[in-house]
């Protein structure tokens, strides 16, 4: 194992949780999974954007933060490392989509002071997945408050992804496009993908691989 600390993000309908938690599962890891479905404004969000926008954001700053806070700093002798769907970048990476200049120039100032005193991953795996593929994953698990979300909106925060990506110097990023394999339903697609993530050692900076499932 070369990693004690792995995030395991990508964009909405990504399949970021199925697969912490399948890899949890199978190799005895610490799982933190980032708990959405909880947030009460998220619904509201998805029918009034531009009036929930600012207090879902905050609300997922704070959530976030404590999460992550309590379970990175309460080393767990149990487990050999800990693997999460999520990494408290991407309340930076989805606010600036859905919020206004003025409140994301405040939101930014909060978030900056927060981000330092959080532990930075051993890997950040970035699952990315056609926008296409994207969509009929979100229709398929079937969430209401999900059913208005756009393809433009996907892209913008893809872009939001690989922007930060760019920015950000001190994290190995590994970037997996995932379009065209099924890690669910395939134990081959899910051995090519854990091997990447498990077995190989990355620097700083950015990794890209594709994979293909073989039959």
């Amino acid at each position: 194992m070369e990693h004690r600390y792995i995030v395991i993000e990508g964009n909405i309908g990504a399949g970021k949780t199925t697969l912490a938690t399948k890899i949890a599962q199978d190799y005895g890891a610490r799982l933190i999974l980032e708990q959405f479905d909880e947030n009460p404004f998220l619904p509201k969000f998805y029918e009034n954007p531009e009036r929930y926008a600012f207090p879902l954001e905050m609300s997922f700053l704070s959530e976030r933060y404590h999460q992550l806070h309590e379970e990175l700093t309460q080393p767990d002798l149990f487990t050999s490392f800990t693997i999460a769907d999520y990494y408290f970048a991407k309340s930076l990476i989805f606010a600036s989509n859905t919020l206004q200049p003025d409140e994301f120039t405040l939101y930014k100032q909060i978030y900056s002071i927060i981000y330092e005193q959080l532990p930075k991953p051993d890997l950040f795996v970035y699952l990315h997945v056609s926008v296409e593929r994207l969509i009929n994953n979100i229709l398929q698990r079937g969430r209401s408050y999900e059913s208005n979300i756009s393809a433009n909106y996907l892209e913008k925060i893809q872009k939001g992804y690989f922007r930060y990506f760019s920015q950000e110097k001190e994290i190995p990023f590994l970037i997996i496009d995932t379009t065209e394999i099924d890690f669910v339903e395939n134990e081959q697609d899910y051995t090519l993908l854990t091997e990447l993530i498990l077995n190989r050692k990355y620097t700083e900076g950015i990794t890209r691989e594709t994979l293909v499932s073989p039959g």
